[in-house]
Parts: C-alpha cells; structure tokens; sequence
C-alpha cells in the first residue's frame, strides 16, 4: 500500500481505537475492562494461515476468520450464522456456497468477490510460481445476482466440498492494493474480473499481495490487513509476534458473541503451569513429569483442568524388510508388543491421560473412531496375544532370539519408557530387541537398517493427507509400504460426499493396514488444558486445529 495515497490506513494500534471510540460500537455481549491472558507458543508470523499456516497463525485465523464450517474429529461442523453450502447437482458435481450476512470488522460486507478470491487459492490461480494450467482451466464459479453466492463445478465430488471454498482475507484489501485503487466495492469487482476472465497481468498482482502482504513483520502492521470476520480482531502485535492482544470485533454478528474485552496472548514462560493463577489465567500444554504434582495442586484449589489430545499417536512401525519381510513374521511380532504396559512404563503419572487406540487413520473419541475399530479387524488379526508367543514366532519361521534393531528418540522420555517395556516383554517371546536410539530420528527414519520405530505420528484428517502416510507413492510414508488396493480405497474416499460412506471407506483402509501387519498404534498424545477459577466457558476439543482458541467466543469472565 502507498501511504500517500491512504493514509488513513495507519497501524493496528490506531484502528483499534477508532472500533473502540464508543462502548455502543461493541457487542452489548462484552464485559467492559475484562481481560483474559492466555500462555501461547505463538508466534504469529502472517494474517493469511492459507498461505502460511504454522500453528501460530491458525490460532490467529481460528478467532479472525468465519467459514462455513470447521472439521473437528474429520467431519464439518456447519456454520450457518456465515453460510450455507449445499450440493445442486450430482453431475457434474456442482456445489453453491451462499453467504448470510457477515461483515468484515470495518464494515464491509462478506460477499461473493471474497468467496472467489477463496477459490482462486484453493484451485492454484495466487501460486507464487504462477497459475498451472490446469488451473487455468477450472470451469469458473457462476456468481447470484446479489453477489452473495456462487456455484462451484468441480472435476469430480469431493469428500471436501463443504470447505472446499472460503473467506480467507478481505478481497477488497487485496484488490485496493493490487489494482492502487480507493473504493472498496470497485476493488471487489476487480478481483473478480480478474478471476474470473484469466486476466494474467491481474492475478499475478493479486497473488503478489495474496502471499507477501499480509506477513507480519516487526510489531506493526496496517489496519486493512488486520480485518476480522471472526469474533475478535487483533489489536496489537509484540515481541516479534510472539504476543498478540485481541479486542472484540463490534461488525461480528455469528453465533456465538464475545464476553471478555481483551484477551491476551503471551508467551508461556519457562514454567507455565506455576504461572496459571498468577501471570497466566489459561495455559495449554503437554504434559510432563515434572508437571503432574503442580497440576494436582491447582486441581485441589478448583482450577479446571481439561485433558484431550494434540492430534498426534504414539505408534510402533515396522519395515517391512530384513527380519519382517515376510507378514507372518511382522504379525507374530505385533501380537507380542505390550500396548498398555508401554504407555504406562512412557507416560508414568500421566498414563491415564493418553487415549488408548487401535487405529492409524481415525483418532480416539471421533465419530469415525468406533466404527473403524470395530470393522478393521485389529483385535482378531494383531490385537490378540498368541497363547504361546514363542511358539507363534517360531511358527512364522522367525528363529530364537532375532535381532530387531528398534529405533526412538533417545532424547523423548515416553519414547525410552515404552522401549523398555517392549524389549521386555519381547524377550520372554524370543526375540531380541536392539536399542537403536538417535538423537535425530527423522534422519535416521530415512537411512536403512532399522527393523521398527517408535514414534509420534500425526493423525491424517483429509484423504490426501492418508494417502502422503499410507500411499504407494506417499510423500511422507510411514514405512514405505505399496498397496494398490488401499490407494483405490483412498481415491475413492476422495470423492465420497456421504458421512456414513466415508467412516465405512476409512475402516476399510484401516484394514489394509491391518493385513499388512505394520503397525501398532499405541496411545494419543494428551493435551492439559488449566484455566484459573476467573475464567468460565473455556471448553477444548481434541486434535491440532487450533484447539484452545476455536471456541474463544465461548469464554466469560466468571462472577
């Protein structure tokens, strides 16, 4: 932006005060002079999570940013206080995305030129290296006559088709910059135009603000890119984006409204949970020994303490090589790893706080979760001990004491306390597991010779994501194993818009994994959330999609 131009756009700091001038521009919901300050890991480096989204800044998007709906547990949770979507034709798969009433915080109506903007990213017209030519040959979105909706024709259904489009940044920021233009409406039209018509000089000059203009740099950074459609809007930015003061958004009229008049994000400080009650009123974090006794003490002084999960699962991986070439052989090993005595000898005091689980795909406590474990076939194909496990070893034509090189973090403690607990439980069965610990596993992971791992991997929640883990041709492949048939399973999970469909197709996958007998999940990794008896509303869910702030709305002063 040209600051002889606009100056009127000016720093976070001062547009704050304009939206806070009069206490009649806030929701009548908001407490005056309340404050919450939250523990974070922050930071925030860019107002845009599509174009970076590192935790910090999805934390960010989770309370400045509306959308049709949220996945939580792998399936969307509509929101129809922004929109509606809805499916129009099966063939070709055709989706409308239509738009309530939202505002962005300087009053500018959500419609349907942030909807198009939104698509654009998703199908690859604002890539830094320039648009593919495939997506330069997506059919384009057919716009209402009130410009509130449009209509998406896709290639094929998609399991994603209600977030396959969304809001996230202000197209008419985007095209005042772009185009060096002053009227709001004007730079929506542009946008669209743009869009719409293939116009390369013009999306290249979207793209260049779509993915550089909204980092934050410093502690500063201007108004426009700083406009909320969610429940609070930042008001300010510190210590490198390390903390970030949010101030209620007085345009947002969602579902839930805001209660506290300030909340504050800072840094968690070298022993956060010493900090709830004192500098700190919320801190969420993962736990550890030393935590468990100073977590009991605010227990007891009526601190509410919520436990769920990060969204990631210890696990035990097999190569599907050397000693375990031969499936029988992987199976009798799997049938011999001691799950819960594992969790217990890693997590210590804090056992009862990881979720048990049999699963690769789904996560504990989803919806998704029970049918899989039930229909995958765990407990009768791995689940089970063998009545004798030696005999079963020998049966699958592994010898007595074969070396399994397993490989950890030897830095991570739960990693060594369930090694321990597995090369003992091992040994009684005949095989001799061999402390293969690294101080740098993903290297390790990637260089041969290892026979097993024990590590955290993140639950997938997006077929493609499946498909980088548990794929042929995978990016991110757990144990580089090739299955055509889990791969039509993926694809056509792909392109499953049916709910019920879709858990059946995932505990079919799950299956496949099964069968090959590579891996044995062991536990979710937990999350404790403590908030202070000041603070009442603060509900967390499970999973890594910003947890702690999704339902920030949610949080009141108490008394």
């Amino acid at each position: 932006m040209r600051a002889s131009r606009r100056t009127a756009v000016a720093a976070v700091a001062v547009a704050v005060l304009a939206l806070s001038a009069c206490a009649s521009a806030l929701p009548p919901s908001v407490v005056p002079d309340s404050t919450v300050t939250v523990g974070w890991a922050g930071p925030v480096t860019s107002l845009n999570a599509r174009v970076d989204p590192t935790p910090g800044n999805r934390d960010i998007a989770a309370v400045t940013r509306s959308s049709f709906g949220r996945v939580v547990d792998g399936e969307v949770v509509p929101d129809e206080s922004f929109g509606t979507v809805r499916i129009l034709e099966e063939d070709p798969f055709t989706v409308r995305y239509d738009l309530a009433e939202p505002s962005w915080s300087d009053g500018i109506p959500l419609d349907a030129a942030d909807l198009v903007l939104g698509w654009a990213a998703s199908v690859g017209l604002l890539s830094e290296d320039g648009p593919s030519d495939a997506a330069l040959e997506a059919p384009r979105p057919r716009i209402d006559e009130f410009a509130r909706s449009i209509d998406v024709m896709f290639a094929a259904p998609t399991i994603a088709w209600q977030t396959a489009v969304s809001a996230d940044a202000p197209a008419h920021t985007v095209g005042m910059r772009a185009f060096d233009l002053d009227d709001p409406m004007e730079a929506k039209q542009a946008v669209i135009r743009a869009v719409l018509e293939r116009d390369a000089g013009a999306l290249a000059a979207i793209a260049e603000v779509w993915n550089t203009a909204f980092a934050v740099s410093g502690d500063t950074v201007d108004a426009d890119l700083a406009l909320s459609s969610g429940p609070y809007v930042v008001a300010d930015i510190a210590d490198e984006g390390a903390s970030v003061t949010l101030a209620p958004n007085p345009a947002y009229a969602g579902a839930a409204a805001p209660k506290f008049a300030d909340i504050e994000l800072v840094p968690r400080g070298d022993d956060p949970v010493a900090a709830v009650g004192e500098s700190l009123d919320i801190v969420s974090l993962s736990p550890t020994p030393d935590d468990r006794e100073a977590v009991r003490q605010r227990e007891r002084r009526d601190f509410v303490v919520q436990t769920t999960h990060d969204g990631t699962i210890w696990t035990l991986l097999l190569s599907p090589d050397g000693v375990f070439t031969e499936r029988a052989a992987r199976a009798a090993f799997l049938r011999v790893v001691p799950a819960d005595e594992m969790v217990a000898a890693g997590a210590g005091e804090w056992a009862q706080a990881y979720p048990k689980t049999t699963s690769m795909v789904t996560a504990p406590g989803s919806r998704a979760f029970d049918v899989v474990t039930e229909d995958s076939g765990f407990a009768e194909a791995l689940g089970t001990p063998a009545d004798d496990a030696a005999l079963d070893r020998t049966a699958a034509g592994v010898r007595d004491d074969a070396r399994v090189c397993v490989l950890y973090d030897s830095r991570n403690g739960f990693a060594k306390g369930a090694f321990g607990a597995l090369k003992t439980a091992a040994a009684e069965a005949g095989w001799d597991v061999v402390d293969c610990a690294t101080d740098d596993l993903d290297a390790a992971v990637k260089a041969p010779g290892w026979d097993a791992v024990i590590r955290r991997v993140r639950v997938p929640q997006t077929p493609r994501a499946i498909a980088q883990q548990w794929g042929t041709d995978g990016s991110s492949s757990l144990v580089g194993q090739a299955d055509p048939a889990r791969d039509e399973l993926i694809s056509t999970l792909q392109q499953t818009v049916d709910v019920y469909a879709a858990r059946d197709l995932l505990a079919r996958i799950e299956s496949t994994i099964v069968q090959a007998a590579v891996a044995r999940p062991l536990a979710a990794a937990p999350r404790v959330t403590i908030v202070a008896p000041d603070v009442t509303g603060v509900t967390v869910r499970d999973g890594d999609d910003a947890p702690l702030l999704s339902d920030v709305a949610g949080w009141t002063p108490a008394g």
